[in-house]
């Protein structure tokens, strides 16, 4: 589920220059909440003049990232009318003023489209609660199954602001409601999983125990102990991150995507050093939003790939996706189908340069780059070959019924909640299938999401319109429609498909499986379930999402080799190895 990757900690962005013609109007400090799938955040926004009399915009999200100012590119005041952009994730900001409320009503879409109205000035402090400043460690048992808790608490000129972490949900900087201490008594809510929480202070006030309660759900002890008076989370180790000087050229590039007028890609060649021509890769990222190096939790696996590919004579392009870094284009419209013509798009750029070998230029894509390389290759008969990591071989109904109880599990749900989500889960997908366009799928889904539905897929009231969205968007209807086997039937060139056994996104046995069945004409195929890696490539302990960021390893070793050697055995290179 793209949602579940969304988090404006991630903004990052250059400042754009625009001409206002109500100047005077928009200067100063704004603040705005939005309603998000991980609850209610805060954003503040201030508004300057530059020396040269032009717009500046500055974004602040004091609950993920306190005193950190990131710079709003394209922010433009024409008349009544107020946009921006955020291009490193894919986001933007469209506006009315309202003159009667003196504020600006407008939605912030990011994939999910949210309401978000900007008032002037600062938001009012939250309430100082003493004592309690610092990072609290915690667990969580369901179902056998322990999950880290963090609570981060800190005090400023804003108040007391307590977010919650939740590691193994792939949930960061949750928004607590009704923090409150009394005497040694400590209460809080977490809207976006609809859980209270009520303990009693121990320890000389370093522990916390009480009861965690959440509907339909039986209430487990939670005890929270301070492990640091500050809530800096500490750096993690990226061994495997490419550092200059390097052994190759890297070479920053832009090409137009001649199927979409308004998208222009940006990314990065590494080229091996010697005498070229040289066989090529494009790399196609995963789902939602990403920059040329697929960057997740600290780790950056194209950069590394690259790296590893570029050193052994392979040269490689990766590129920012269209709407983020400095990739032009709507990210949020965009479909799988939209996403192959920018792949064309980075393979044509390839065959206009000398120093490439125009005969031996394949695509690598990464989950939803394993379905968008096939889909792309179904319209380019030039592709010289295809290497799909963890991509899907199964209907994607199949795909995300097994993804969701895989997960489900692993994050503490039981067989019983599962079961009881799985025909609620169904029948929108049913639905949204079935649905003429997207207004109809709006319509079909949020009938179905009643009450009872809601309480049987995890969710809560607050989140509902969210659900509808994500179910009944472009991308989604395009996803759930896709069948492998109606491209990967058609793929003539060499494929490889690598999977690792502990994937529980895409799992290996399955979608494995599926390719095999569907190239089974194709001469020249390799299929290979890697033990003991995860969905990201990483030796991993269980698969489990919460388990990335933990990892230091980014890229296995010998998954690279792999993709080197099977790469190199085809088609040559005349790089250093």
């Amino acid at each position: 589920m793209r949602w579940i990757r969304w988090a404006v900690v991630c903004l990052l962005a250059t400042v754009g220059a625009a001409e206002a013609q109500s100047p005077d109007r928009v200067l100063g400090d704004w603040h705005g909440a939005l309603n998000t799938p991980q609850g209610e955040l805060v954003l503040l926004i201030g508004v300057t003049r530059t020396e040269s009399g032009e717009l500046s915009a500055e974004l602040e999200v004091p609950a993920q990232a306190p005193g950190r100012k990131i710079p709003i590119r394209e922010f433009t005041v024409v008349g009544d009318s107020l946009t921006f952009t955020i291009p490193s994730i894919g986001a933007s900001y469209r506006a009315a003023w309202d003159d009667a409320a003196k504020q600006w009503t407008g939605v912030f879409t990011q994939g999910l489209s949210l309401p978000l109205t900007l008032e002037r000035g600062s938001p009012p402090a939250a309430p100082v609660i003493e004592g309690l400043d610092g990072t609290w460690n915690g667990t969580l048992r369901r179902n056998d199954v322990d999950l880290r808790l963090v609570l981060r608490v800190r005090t400023d000129a804003n108040g007391t602001i307590a977010t919650l972490d939740s590691p193994d949900m792939n949930a960061m900087g949750l928004r607590l409601s009704e923090f409150t201490r009394r005497g040694e008594r400590i209460s809080f809510g977490v809207p976006a999983a609809a859980v209270q929480y009520t303990a009693q202070l121990s320890d000389g006030g370093g522990r916390m125990t009480g009861a965690w309660t959440r509907p339909g759900q039986p209430d487990a002890s939670v005890s929270f102990v301070r492990t640091q008076a500050t809530t800096e989370r500490a750096p993690r180790q990226r061994p495997q991150q490419p550092k200059p000087p390097f052994d190759y050229e890297a070479e920053d590039v832009t090409f137009p995507n001649p199927d979409a007028a308004d998208v222009t890609l940006a990314g990065t060649l590494t080229l091996p050093r010697g005498e070229g021509p040289f066989p090529a890769a494009v790399l196609i990222s995963g789902s939602g939003p990403q920059d040329r190096d697929e960057t997740i939790l600290g780790h950056k696996p194209f950069a590394v790939l690259a790296d590893h590919l570029t050193r052994r004579g392979i040269a490689v392009l990766r590129y920012d996706d269209r709407g983020v870094g400095e990739s032009d284009g709507d990210f949020g419209g965009a479909t799988s189908a939209d996403f192959a013509t920018d792949a064309n798009a980075a393979f044509h750029y390839l065959r206009t340069r000398a120093d490439i070998d125009r005969n031996a230029i394949g695509f690598i894509g990464h989950s939803e780059g394993g379905m968008v390389a096939p889909i792309a290759a179904a319209s380019n008969d030039h592709i010289a070959f295809i290497v799909l990591l963890a991509g899907p071989g199964t209907s994607t109904t199949q795909l995300m019924e097994s993804q969701r109880r895989l997960l489900g599990l692993s994050q503490g749900a039981s067989e019983e909640d599962l079961d009881r989500a799985a025909p609620v889960v169904a029948g929108i997908h049913a639905a949204v299938t079935a649905a003429a366009d997207r207004a109809d799928a709006e319509r079909r889904v949020r009938a179905l999401l009643t009450p009872q539905a809601i309480t049987a897929m995890g969710l809560t009231e607050a989140q509902r319109e969210l659900a509808v969205q994500q179910f009944a968007g472009d991308w989604y209807r395009y996803f759930l429609t896709y069948d492998p086997a109606r491209f990967l039937t058609k793929l003539t060139m060499p494929v490889l498909a690598l999977n690792g056994s502990l994937d529980l996104q895409v799992p290996a046995d399955e979608n494995l499986a599926g390719i095999t069945r569907a190239l089974a004409r194709n001469p020249d195929v390799t299929v290979r379930k890697i033990d003991g890696l995860n969905h990201l490539f990483q030796t991993a302990r269980s698969g489990a999402i919460g388990e990335y960021a933990d990892i230091e390893e980014t890229f296995s070793p010998l998954a690279m080799e792999l993709v080197a050697d099977w790469i190199l055995a085809r088609f040559g290179g005349s790089g250093s190895s």
